[in-house]
């Protein structure tokens, strides 16, 4: 942001879209401390720079270490021994020229607190935690706790005693037709069975183009309460002229205000606990303690438990469970709290990368009073990571003075050793690419002997890309994507083996990218910005038998997903570009209305007797089939031919015993083990509150 508060548009172009031209005013206002430049403090730091608030001044008193460059992406070896803040602060400055950043290599106290809007504090103690919570708290200061230990993540926030959330979702205000008004009290107003109104209890809605009840058109806000999908009363219309026809109902978004509690009061609330994951509830309740005790045990030892020690997880474990003599959990999950301590010495950057957008975002809600904030507390781990391998002890996890250190310590030396050998393929170096191939970097995927990562994008760098797209600066605008971000992921990392390409990944690259290019890779990931892409890579990683990881943003939503030939479900064929169009998951998992029931039983059946049974008369009466698929190009040739060998070929049903197998196994997958599959990830009499369904829609901004 300028001096005169005004907004770059061309920068921040996306960004706009998605918060509007308020929100980013407010932001623009504000001041930010972020404490503590490792991992995950750098993660926020980037992050909010590149959103624009008015200054940022990262915190450190400490050194650059060997187990930093694990994680911390704006530090390299010439940096080991120098305070991370001020190495830091070149890269970081050169982020976004609207934002002034500062560094800061003095302990925090209490009055430099005073001159920030929102504070943030990683690596940082507990008893630190508490005494800057509770002044922040009393002196109207946003608060936030950001913390990773090896594969878990915490994070806290205290936005004070009132916050005023000016628009709690983000969403395009929901709007309905009317056919009916009735008069009496309340008056009942019928909408469009066509589609139902989406309004919620507590909503209040303005009125338009009514005809003869034309009273509403200037009521403002009107408090409603919702009677079915297709209906709701407004209070008495019983003095009202008579309804005609015609008239729009929209939904008008009411600020709500927020309260929150002091860590210190936060601690002993469970109810707090924001669920990410509703088949890990034992877990975050477990790790709400255990991340307590990992405190304590820094205290009394001096140090976080050693990798894979034992006898450190069992003194972990007893300060658990002295804890829950009074939390009184009553499911702890004590594999949890070995396992956190097994890994806690360790540093993700992938798990710095997710807690440290997730708390960039809660930076950028305090900041601009969009999105509904965490109330307070969310945990995160990916402890199922951790394979059960007997092989990895304390001397395999020990540190080696390598910029791996931080990962060695996690899942050891061999692993790492693998992991250098990797040979991957990026498709699109864009937002989501960058992050990627900044996180490949630190990883060192593909980084060892043998090892390579082959990136393609055929864009070039514009100047809206730079607020989402770290890896470039404005020196770099009108160079190519691919060959600006493998530059600096070589500063990143000087042993990437990383080669640029400007190709688009179609049937016309195939020379290029064919069968020798597939089976020489380990994985591809994509970073795609639209559908058909997506489907033809998906096609052509099945093809060959190789996992794709994929993912996407769209606004304040973002998706992502991981394909394993023959063991996962693949991306799949596009579908038809209707905008009323039911989603899949929709059809998978929830259906909840009639056409969703019907549509899923087309599809099945469809895709079950008819599309195969099709293909295989073509197949047996036309000469010139085989010639035709073929023609269609890989991936829908190799979905046609699969079809007709499971049909014609040995796996076939060859008597009606068989046939009554095959229609009770498949009874068995659709009605037994999805629907167990589904119980098991949203548990039998697990209630998500209306607040909650709201929460699902708080916004992942676009970093």
């Amino acid at each position: 942001m300028s001096e005169k508060n005004e907004i770059d548009e061309g920068l921040y172009s996306r960004q706009l879209y998605v918060l509007g031209h308020d929100a980013m005013r407010r932001m623009g206002t504000a001041s930010v401390l972020i404490a503590g430049m490792r991992g995950v403090g750098v993660e926020i730091a980037k992050n909010v720079i590149l959103s624009g608030v008015k200054s940022v001044t990262v915190q450190d008193e400490g050194l650059a270490e060997w187990k930093d460059l694990s994680t911390q992406f704006f530090l390299c070896e010439r940096h080991l021994g120098q305070n991370r803040a001020l190495s830091s602060l070149p890269e970081l400055s050169a982020l976004n020229p609207h934002v002034h950043v500062t560094a800061h290599t003095a302990p925090l106290d209490q009055n430099l607190l005073l001159k920030f809007q929102v504070v943030v504090l990683t690596d940082s103690s507990l008893e630190e935690q508490r005494r800057f919570s509770m002044h922040c708290h009393s002196n109207g200061i946003k608060f936030i706790v950001a913390d990773t230990k090896g594969l878990s993540g915490q994070l806290f926030c205290d936005f004070g005693e009132e916050f005023e959330v000016l628009d709690i979702n983000g969403e395009t205000p929901a709007s309905a037709m009317i056919d009916h008004i009735s008069k009496g009290n309340p008056g009942i107003v019928t909408c469009s069975v066509d589609q139902c109104h989406g309004f919620e209890d507590d909503c209040s809605v303005s009125f338009s183009e009514i005809r003869g009840m034309t009273e509403l058109n200037s009521y403002g806000a009107v408090d409603i309460t919702v009677l079915s999908p297709y209906s709701f009363s407004i209070g008495d219309t019983s003095g009202l002229s008579e309804y005609e026809k015609g008239g729009v109902a929209t939904e008008v978004k009411k600020p709500q205000t927020l309260r929150f509690k002091s860590m210190d009061e936060a601690l002993l609330d469970p109810k707090l606990l924001v669920m990410t994951d509703y088949g890990k509830v034992d877990r975050h309740q477990t790790l709400h303690l255990a991340f307590q005790a990992l405190h304590d045990f820094v205290k009394t030892q001096g140090r976080l438990p050693k990798p894979r020690s034992q006898s450190d997880a069992e003194r972990l474990l007893a300060g658990v469970l002295e804890l829950n003599k009074v939390a009184q959990l009553e499911h702890l999950d004590e594999a949890v709290v070995r396992g956190l301590s097994f890994t806690a010495s360790g540093d993700l950057a992938p798990v710095d990368a997710f807690i440290g957008g997730v708390a960039a975002q809660e930076v950028l809600k305090a900041c601009s009073g969009k999105f509904t904030p965490l109330q307070q507390w969310l945990y995160f781990d990916a402890l199922e990571c951790l394979a059960d391998d007997h092989q990895l002890t304390e001397s395999s996890c020990s540190p080696r003075g390598s910029r791996y250190d931080g990962q060695i310590a996690v899942f050891g030396s061999a692993f790492q050793e693998r992991l250098e050998k990797q040979k991957y393929f990026l498709v699109g170096a864009g937002a989501i690419g960058c992050e990627l191939l900044k996180n490949f970097a630190l990883i060192g995927l593909g980084a060892g002997e043998g090892g390579h990562i082959t990136v393609t994008d055929m864009d070039s760098i514009e100047r809206s890309n730079l607020n989402r797209q770290f890896l470039f600066r404005p020196r770099d605008i009108g160079r190519q994507k691919s060959e600006a971000a493998a530059e600096a992921v070589r500063e990143m990392n000087p042993r990437m083996n990383i080669e640029a390409h400007q190709n688009r990944v179609d049937p016309d690259s195939e020379r290029v990218y064919g069968r020798h290019f597939f089976t020489g890779l380990d994985g591809v990931a994509a970073a795609l910005d639209n559908v058909e892409a997506r489907v033809y890579l998906d096609g052509r990683c099945v093809q060959h038998q190789r996992p794709m990881l994929e993912g996407g943003t769209l606004g304040s939503k973002g998706h992502t997903l991981v394909v394993v030939p023959h063991l996962t479900q693949s991306y799949g064929p596009a579908g038809s570009n209707n905008v009323k169009a039911i989603p899949l998951c929709t059809l998978k998992n929830f259906p909840h209305r009639i056409e969703h029931t019907l549509q899923w039983a087309r599809d099945q059946f469809e895709g079950l007797f008819k599309q195969p049974a099709e293909n295989v008369n073509q197949y047996l009466k036309d000469a010139g089939f085989l010639e035709r698929t073929l023609g269609l190009g890989d991936v829908e040739a190799l979905e046609v031919l699969e079809g007709v060998w499971a049909s014609v070929g040995p796996r076939r049903p060859a008597c009606w015993e068989d046939c009554v197998s095959w229609a009770r196994l498949r009874w068995e997958t659709l009605y037994n083990d999805d629907i167990r599959q589904l119980l098991h990830c949203f548990p039998r009499g697990q209630v998500r509150t209306r607040r909650l369904q709201r929460g699902r829609h708080t916004g992942a901004l676009p970093m």
